[in-house]
């Protein structure tokens, strides 16, 4: 139990300290049981990131939509796998097929981790928590893919590198 007093307090100073010179990434939670849901998304506002829900698959689809250009798009989904409607599957595949990059994290109760992550590796989900998480485990699966997505944005955004051969420059 200390043992987690001292992350959650290690990570909000982390966290604070990241806000003041970074806007707070936009996450939607997509689950369908409204205490998941809620609870999830009370943990990540906590720790300063901007948090948006949706009940279901078809609402976290509608939501991605309303934002997906906009400067105020989401940084990260994390989506429960088994919802009745739209299944968070179908949701990630709508996703890829609008070419949309989002990382995402899959929330599963059914799947092991491993499973989910090579049954669908097509689907490019960057990582899989197993129902019911922690705190640790959710704080530590979406910093991780907050900072795997933002280094890939920065590759793609710095300049590319001047090559010399010979005399010749490219």
């Amino acid at each position: 139990m200390e043992e987690s007093k001292n992350f959650l307090g290690r990570a909000r100073a982390v966290e604070a300290l990241q806000c003041r010179t970074n806007p707070p990434a936009r996450i939607l939670v997509v689950d369908d049981e409204p205490d998941i849901r809620r609870l999830t998304a009370e943990v990540l506002k906590s720790f300063g990131y901007q948090v948006d829900t949706a009940e279901d698959g078809m609402a976290g689809w509608k939501a991605l939509r309303a934002v997906c250009h906009a400067p105020e798009s989401y940084a990260l989904l994390i989506t429960d796998y088994d919802m009745p409607g739209l299944t968070g599957l179908a949701l990630v595949k709508k996703l890829r097929a609008a070419h949309l990059a989002l990382p995402v994290i899959m929330a599963t109760g059914r799947l092991l981790p491993e499973d989910l992550l090579t049954r669908y590796a097509w689907l490019q989900p960057m990582a899989a928590l197993i129902k019911p998480y922690s705190v640790e485990q959710l704080l530590e699966a979406v910093e991780a893919n907050l900072r795997t997505a933002n280094g890939a944005r920065e590759q793609m955004a710095s300049p590319p590198k001047r090559l010399s051969a010979g005399g010749l420059r490219f």
